[in-house]
């Protein structure tokens, strides 16, 4: 394997997308967070690929096919399309919670998945970036860099002044939103200059059980 690409992993559901009780359930009610697909765009323009790692227990539960996932994840790019950016790939765990599979999120299944398909030897410089404490402990367990935004649900679960609760892991990284994220990445990288767009395949890849 080889030395770890510009790569960042993202969560869909309060990083991209308003996430919705119950979870997605059809194209209509995928609907881009203000600012999400401009910041994937400039991730883009920076020369920085972007891949996405969900959990949808919504297939294991049997509320929809895999075929409605597809055609929600075909909204999802095209609506970064449209913003300019492109996501390359979806990996996505199948699974309700009671199948104790390997993939779904805190497990680290699917960023492994990501590693494996990229030929990355350690995860540690690959920034993850999601809204929940499962998106954080999934990125610790598979060694990325964890990146927390307040988009989604850990933004109603922190303090006054942005602190997280006391069960929460150290040493995470919070920003505002994923626009606020990418402002800090390439402020820390000093990339400001645009890059080459990525030009893999706009897969989704569920992992088995």
């Amino acid at each position: 394997m080889s030395v770890a690409p510009k790569l960042v992993i993202v969560s869909s559901d309060g990083t991209l997308n308003v996430d919705v009780e119950n979870g997605v359930q059809s194209p209509d009610e995928w609907q881009p967070l203000p600012g999400a697909m401009a910041a994937v765009a400039r991730l883009n323009q920076a020369g920085w690929r972007v891949v996405v790692t969900t959990n949808q227990p919504g297939l294991g539960r049997g509320l929809f096919g895999v075929d409605t996932l597809h055609a929600i994840h075909s909204r999802m790019h095209a609506c970064v399309g449209e913003a300019g950016g492109r996501i390359e790939a979806v990996f996505f765990c199948p699974h309700s919670p009671a199948e104790n599979c390997r993939c779904r999120k805190p497990s680290p299944g699917l960023a492994q998945c990501v590693a494996q398909r990229y030929g990355i030897a350690s995860l540690k410089d690959v920034p993850a970036v999601g809204d929940s404490l499962e998106d954080i402990q999934a990125a610790i367990a598979a060694g990325c860099a964890p990146h927390l935004v307040l988009s989604g649900i850990a933004g109603s679960q922190t303090g006054p002044d942005g602190q997280l609760p006391a069960h929460w892991p150290v040493g995470v990284t919070v920003h505002r939103d994923l626009a606020a994220f990418v402002q800090a990445l390439l402020d820390q990288e000093g990339a400001a200059a645009p890059g080459p767009l990525a030009s893999s395949s706009t897969a989704s890849t569920a992992l088995p059980a």
